[in-house]
């Protein structure tokens, strides 16, 4: 028998040879690390070679076998006379069996890319879109054209016979809506729908609002994730991405969850040159919003056709109610609503019977109607990519519409508790605040950064709230004493163990509410408005900071120092915001200028309220 001594060498020679196979497993794994690095730069490097062989061929071109009929479809089929910029390539595009992905703005023509080739050539496309409301409005516009097209939904009544159909080879349907959804958990549908690629009828496969596969995006919808086993599964049939909005993050991730990477990509500008863009100030009372509501429905927008976004689905209601209450017709639509009233409220405002519709976020994405004149958002939107989205919604007929967003710094904190546990939704969120307080930069300009687009002045041509206004110098507010004025308030609630909402800082700012949190010098010599914007900059420039507090039913936004606070202990510390210039529409029916039969895309009645 083998003593301990031994035993415990024995131990030592194992732990030895251990740490030998450890050191090997290393070296192997970093191997394996350095060949899988290698491994996909070669793949971008071909799905690149193959990308740019792709954008080097004219697209644009008359010269194919299918141009006559495309044009000929067009014309006596879809009613219009010319291509928007870019349709013509994506249809040439996806009619040569290419994989593509398509940015395009709201309002550009997304639609028509995989409309019209659906009735070049024989078979089904099959289009997988976001929204059932979406799918309504295609479907009941297809069908006045006598395009076969049907939806599957939940609450669709011919979801059986479209189903049926796709087996069903002497079947006339073109095109055929669907959610995500449908294809992640339906498996009689997926069946169906593999008989139809086996008999050859399956065209392509289009997928609207794609930008909904990443997480990147700002839609993100997890039954998307699932749409990469669509190339595996139907490997010769191809497939077609559209969005309006995507930044070149987003669009690589796409393309690596669709399993196209090396696709066509085709990109349109962000710029809606046709859409005025405009910052209202928010009253804080419910009934000083609706009166702006009222006021502009009845008579800037007299007669005219548009949306109005809310926060909530109370809000929806409650605005609802109080704008009917003021004898306009408008109708309500959200989430909570079953699937038939939906549709009538739907149906109600696209054949004019509601002035505008009063909505969530549920309402909205691609809706065809051309002729609307306004887009107002109640509250601000979550990111830029939301506010572009639903604001480009408006005008889609080329003409001159706008875009109105009441901003006031108590939504931010709405938001934000709903955005919090991302810190990249947060800064989204910034974003959004920076653009409504800008008190300087063409809004265009911010859209176009935000898109990684360079826009010059020309790119507005005064079709926003701050270049309509450029003759009046903007002014800068010295950021200094107010700073060292709230870090002062920071500490002596602290001292208290007191938190401090947005609102009861702005008391303690102004000499209001509690007297032991009250600093000690002066009120500020600024607007309590204005003060709100400094609030909101200091958030967004990190020298305040929200802090998040939970309870049963609410989560509370408390804020606090932020970590650049500490910069104003510097005896150089300087710090300036612009301050924003409030402007408001007069209410007043815009009239068309001395020149001109119709409104000019340039020309609106605004002016400055102090």
């Amino acid at each position: 028998m083998k003593t301990i001594d031994e035993l415990e060498q024995e131990i030592a020679n194992v732990e030895k040879q251990l740490g030998e196979v450890d050191a090997e497993l290393t070296k192997w794994k970093s191997r394996q690390r350095e060949l899988h690095m290698k491994r996909d730069l070669i793949i971008k490097c071909i799905d690149k070679i193959k990308s740019d062989a792709l954008s080097q061929k004219d697209w644009s071109g008359i010269s194919y076998d299918w141009y006559e009929e495309v044009k000929k479809k067009l014309k006596d089929v879809f009613k219009i006379k010319s291509f928007r910029p870019r349709q013509l390539s994506v249809i040439n595009c996806t009619l040569s069996g290419e994989d593509a992905l398509v940015v395009m703005p709201t309002g550009a023509g997304k639609s028509l890319c995989f409309q019209l080739p659906a009735l070049v050539k024989p078979g089904l496309t099959v289009v997988i879109s976001p929204l059932v409301s979406l799918m309504e409005d295609q479907v009941r516009s297809l069908t006045e054209k006598n395009i076969p097209a049907m939806l599957i939904s939940s609450g669709s009544k011919d979801a059986n016979i479209a189903l049926n159909a796709l087996k069903d080879t002497n079947a006339p349907i073109k095109l055929l809506y669907v959610t995500p959804e449908r294809l992640a958990k339906s498996k009689r549908f997926m069946a169906n729908l593999q008989k139809c690629y086996e008999q050859g009828r399956l065209q392509r496969i289009a997928i609207d609002e794609v930008h909904c596969c990443s997480q990147w995006g700002h839609d993100f919808r997890p039954d998307y994730k699932h749409l990469g086993i669509l190339r595996k599964t139907f490997p010769n049939v191809p497939i077609l991405g559209l969005t309006a909005t995507a930044t070149s993050h987003v669009l690589t991730d796409v393309q690596k969850i669709l399993n196209i990477s090396g696709c066509l990509l085709i990109k349109s500008t962000f710029n809606r040159p046709n859409l005025f863009y405009q910052i209202l100030e928010k009253p804080s009372s419910k009934d000083e919003c609706l009166n702006i509501l009222e006021s502009l429905l009845k008579h800037r927008y007299k007669n005219e056709s548009g949306i109005i976004y809310t926060y909530s689905i109370k809000d929806s209601q409650d605005i609802t109610e109080g704008l009917r209450k003021r004898g306009l017709k408008v109708g309500c639509y959200h989430a909570e609503m079953e699937a038939d009233m939906k549709s009538k409220m739907h149906t109600k405002w696209h054949e004019g019977y509601y002035q505008a519709i009063v909505a969530t976020l549920a309402f909205g994405m691609g809706i065809d109607k051309p002729n609307v004149r306004f887009v107002i958002h109640h509250t601000i939107s979550k990111t830029m990519e939301n506010y572009y989205q639903e604001s480009g919604r408006a005008g889609r007929d080329g003409l001159r519409a706008e875009c109105v967003m009441l901003y006031r710094m108590q939504d931010i904190f709405k938001i934000s508790s709903m955005v919090m546990p991302s810190i990249e939704n947060k800064d989204q969120l910034y974003g959004m605040i920076k653009y409504c307080i800008s008190g300087n930069r063409c809004r265009r300009q911010l859209l176009a950064e935000y898109f990684d687009e360079n826009w010059g002045d020309t790119d507005c041509d005064e079709m926003c709230d701050i270049c309509c206004n450029s003759q009046t110098p903007a002014q800068e507010l010295d950021l200094e004493l107010h700073c060292k004025t709230l870090a002062s308030i920071f500490s002596n609630a602290n001292k208290q163990d007191v938190k401090l909402t947005a609102q009861k800082l702005l008391d303690a700012w102004f000499l209001k509410g509690s007297v032991p949190l009250r600093h000690k010098g002066l009120e500020p010599r600024i607007s309590r408005s204005l003060a709100e914007d400094v609030i909101a900059y200091l958030l967004t420039e990190g020298y305040l900071e929200e802090d998040y507090h939970y309870t049963a039913y609410t989560t509370i936004v408390y804020i606090k120092a932020g970590p650049n606070m500490y910069l104003i202990n510097d005896p150089d510390f300087k710090l300036k915001m612009c301050i924003r210039r409030y402007c408001t529409f007069d209410t007043r029916k815009r009239a068309p200028a001395d020149d001109e039969s119709e409104p000019s895309p340039k020309k609106s009645k605004i002016f400055v309220v102090d």
